[in-house]
């Protein structure tokens, strides 16, 4: 393995000197692009998209077609290692995704094992080894997954959840059951981010979106203990060369110092927490991703540019170390214009400021 032409964003994961800024955007392959559309359209639905590994290379590349973004994120969804469980996975317009046996009986999570990424996640391997293959070393590619409390939610709530209450029952009542679904999740998670790396990705993201809706104290055992076991467990470096790790908790900005001590490379920031601030407190123990609302997206460019200027701004001088990026994924109503707007806005304004730092 080699580092690809624009390593910025690997440099940047590491804390080494960049040319500029690099950034790359939660979910920058979807709805806003018409050519996405397009393809989901020709896949039929979103699973079969997710399951076809040269559609899912071909939406991949689609926003580096468009943008001079500085790294590309596998195509996949986080609730494949759910369905690779078997609990049935399916997607209801207007609903998101469902599953057809979420794990409601004591029987049905004992029997919980982790699957074998190799086996039932080939799919997803498969379209590692493609994009790695299409990249041709221009960019480097990001693998992913959900986070055990994460995909624990899904997978007792049956879907999405507005109040958590079935899982907040059960980790109140009997988090014993808790604790199964997430150490055979986390053990399914490490497999599978290993598996991702042994097939290319050249770093790798742990998305905890629903971490934050615990309390500070259920979130350190029932979130945070579990990613720290998966970082723990990842493959550090293939051929030479390292493999950087990010964890993001949507919400989890009170809990920085304690996120910054499980041994990831970089913390993702949700825009809810000042970027300046986030750096203050971890210091130079990782780096980090973010942090730019999305409904800034919506603005006119100049707005955009301003905005992006605030979070370069506070991130401050000697920018080593920052990925920019948004503080969650990009929404599908974005104007594509927009996004070109914000990477031109980065690259501008981070060269520069880099030159004036030198």
């Amino acid at each position: 393995m080699t580092r690809p032409c624009n390593d910025s964003f690997l440099r940047a994961l590491l804390k080494e000197p960049c040319p500029h800024t690099p950034i790359w955007l939660m979910r920058q392959a979807g709805r806003y692009l018409p050519e996405y559309c397009e393809t989901r359209r020709r896949a039929g639905s979103f699973l079969n998209l997710c399951k076809n590994p040269a559609l899912a290379c071909e939406v991949t590349l689609q926003p580096l077609a468009r943008y001079p973004l500085d790294a590309a994120i596998l195509f996949s969804d986080i609730l494949t290692i759910p369905d690779a469980m078997g609990l049935g996975l399916y997607f209801t317009d207007g609903e998101g995704p469902r599953f057809e046996r979420p794990l409601r009986e004591e029987w049905a999570i004992r029997d919980l094992s982790a699957p074998d990424p190799w086996d039932h996640l080939r799919y997803v391997t498969d379209a590692v080894t493609e994009i790695r293959r299409a990249l041709n070393g221009s960019v480097p590619l990001i693998g992913f997954a959900g986070s055990p409390y994460t995909l624990a939610c899904y997978m007792v709530e049956g879907g999405a959840s507005n109040d958590y209450r079935r899982i907040k029952r059960m980790l109140y009542e009997r988090p014993d059951l808790l604790h199964r679904i997430l150490t055979v999740t986390a053990q399914a998670v490490t497999a599978y981010l290993n598996a991702q790396i042994e097939a290319g990705a050249q770093a790798v993201m742990i998305f905890d979106s629903w971490g934050g809706s615990l309390s500070a104290a259920a979130y350190q055992e029932f979130s945070l203990a579990y990613m720290e076991r998966i970082v723990a467990g990842l493959t550090k470096e293939k051929a030479g060369e390292r493999i950087p790790s990010i964890v993001f908790t949507k919400g989890g900005g009170l809990w920085l110092e304690q996120i910054a001590r499980i041994g990831s490379d970089a913390i993702g920031l949700d825009w809810t927490i000042d970027i300046g601030e986030a750096r203050r407190r971890v210091g130079d123990r990782v780096a980090l991703q973010g942090n730019l609302d999305p409904g800034v997206l919506f603005a006119p460019p100049e707005t955009i540019a301003a905005e992006a200027r605030g979070v370069l701004t506070s991130y401050g001088a000697g920018g080593t170390g920052h990925v920019f990026n948004l503080g969650h994924g990009i929404s599908q109503f974005t104007p594509p214009e927009s996004v070109a707007a914000l990477v031109d806005a980065v690259h501008m304004m981070s060269r520069v400021k880099a030159g004036n730092d030198a």
